[in-house]
């Protein structure tokens, strides 16, 4: 009890010190976004989803790499235009390692690049004519393509262009659907406007274009495993356990997706919801106008898979509740085996997260699972409901941090001490020079999958090679120096 007093009383003592390097008026808002979760509050106490302070060297993303890097561009057999400079497209080519089937340049076009390189004149006299050229370079040199995406950068919303009606006629002209996406990077506080706005495009011209009626085979178990964007593989260790359960699995959204697939949610019988944070604008569209309702699922850790799997089979017979019961025995061996083997290696380890999506939640019952801590957690860009969900994970005394500077992350590692740190790329060599061990945890660290039983296997083998390296006997952490 008095370890517990100690961290919490820490953690508010570290939040004052790290707020006292701030001006008083940049201090008096930082101190909305921090805070230690007390045990039993509806929320985490922080503010979000506001604005990062000028000057502060925030973490976060863009509107359109919400929408294409995230939302958008694992849809395998379009072609996504990134219609603007050159240089947003380079930052976000050949994705967050969104695995797909298919041929690259032939039927599946994930991991390529095309950009309409827009140059002074386009600023100028407007891009509309550019858009309309690039359409057409497409259609000729990527016949398979199944349709357009337009991914606004931010001079297409200041100069005005006109990128629907571009669309409405090059559709027409080409015989393909073609969506025009607002998402010019200026748009909202971070990239989380930009999957919101990514989902309205799905909305008015995906599924309003779509033809319901036209003749469907259905079945009661069939649903859609929707915000999986299958980095390293995720989505398809996760569809291995729901077939395995007996659900038929009849879309996918957005990883390893066609734009068939993503047409088929209002089909569902049940659309299950990985990364909240990106999709739920478009899940409870669908429960709106469709009645298909949703289920937010974590397939982190053998603990919250067993929990997933009986709740999403609590939407079915008793014929589904009972396959998924002897999915969860059929893995119960391997997952304890995982467990036996890596436990004594990291138990008592403390991990420190900040990630964006769902993962400075859904992850953290798998460290439990092996035995570990985390001690602090918070989101690049989350919104108030994701830090309600977050308490149901978060122990008594944790330290949450929303919207984190890098001045902040830094002070609280060198404070907490934690063994392990599981951020992105941007702040992994930071603290890997500081001596402190680093998984990035956006796209696995060309590792993965982490989902399901198989990934729970590569997850622990992981954390236990960014710990236990013996490349740490060479260098020391700034506190053991």
């Amino acid at each position: 009890m008095s370890a517990l007093l100690d961290d919490k009383t820490r953690n508010k003592a570290l939040i004052n010190e790290v707020l006292e390097v701030y001006p008083e008026k940049a201090a008096k808002k930082r101190a909305k976004h921090l805070n230690v979760y007390e045990e039993g509050k509806p929320d985490c106490g922080v503010k979000s989803n506001i604005k990062s302070l000028p000057g502060v060297m925030t973490i976060r993303g863009c509107a359109y790499a919400g929408s294409k890097g995230v939302v958008w561009g694992p849809v395998k057999d379009m072609m996504h235009i990134s219609h603007g400079p050159v240089g947003c497209g380079q930052y976000s080519w050949s994705t967050r390692r969104n695995y797909y089937n298919g041929t690259t340049g032939v039927d599946a076009f994930g991991a390529m690049q095309v950009t309409s390189d827009f140059q002074e004149k386009d600023i100028v006299f407007g891009g509309d004519k550019k858009l309309d050229k690039v359409v057409d370079e497409i259609t000729q040199l990527f016949p398979l393509a199944k349709g357009i995406s337009v991914q606004s950068e931010c001079p297409i919303g200041l100069i005005g262009d006109d990128i629907e009606a571009v669309s409405k006629k090059k559709s027409k002209e080409i015989n393909l659907p073609m969506v025009p996406v607002r998402c010019e990077g200026f748009r909202g506080v971070s990239q989380s406007l930009g999957h919101h706005i990514a989902n309205d495009a799905i909305r008015d011209w995906v599924f309003d274009k779509a033809d319901y009626n036209a003749p469907f085979e259905s079945t009661p178990y069939d649903v859609v495993l929707m915000a999986d964007y299958n980095i390293g593989g995720d989505a398809w260790s996760s569809r291995i356990l729901l077939e395995e359960m007996g659900l038929r699995v009849i879309g996918q959204g957005t990883g390893d997706a066609t734009l068939k697939e993503i047409e088929m949610m209002p089909r569902a019988k049940l659309l299950l919801l990985h990364c909240y944070r990106s999709m739920n604008y478009i899940a409870r569209h669908v429960e709106e106008k469709y009645g298909v309702p949703w289920f937010e699922y974590n397939l982190f850790g053998p603990t919250k898979i067993a929990e997933s799997l009986r709740g999403i089979a609590a939407f079915f017979d008793d014929t589904i509740k009972e396959k998924a019961e002897q999915v969860i025995a059929k893995y119960t061996a391997l997952s304890q085996a995982v467990i036996d083997k890596y436990k004594p290696r990291l138990a008592g380890k403390k991990v420190m997260l900040y990630v964006g999506g769902l993962r400075p939640r859904h992850v953290i019952g798998a460290y439990e699972d092996l035995g570990m801590e985390v001690c602090g957690t918070g989101y690049e860009f989350g919104h108030g409901d994701d830090y309600q969900r977050t308490t149901h994970y978060v122990k008594d005394g944790t330290l949450i941090y929303d919207d984190v500077s890098s001045f902040e992350l830094e002070k609280f590692a060198e404070k907490i001490r934690p063994d392990l740190i599981g951020s992105g790329v941007k702040e992994k060599y930071i603290f890997q020079k500081m001596g402190i061990p680093f998984r990035q945890m956006h796209s696995w660290d060309y590792s993965g999958p982490y989902h399901g039983f198989d990934g729970f296997a590569i997850f622990a083998r992981d954390m236990d090679m960014a710990i236990n390296s013996p490349v740490w006997g060479m260098t020391k952490a700034p506190w053991k120096k």
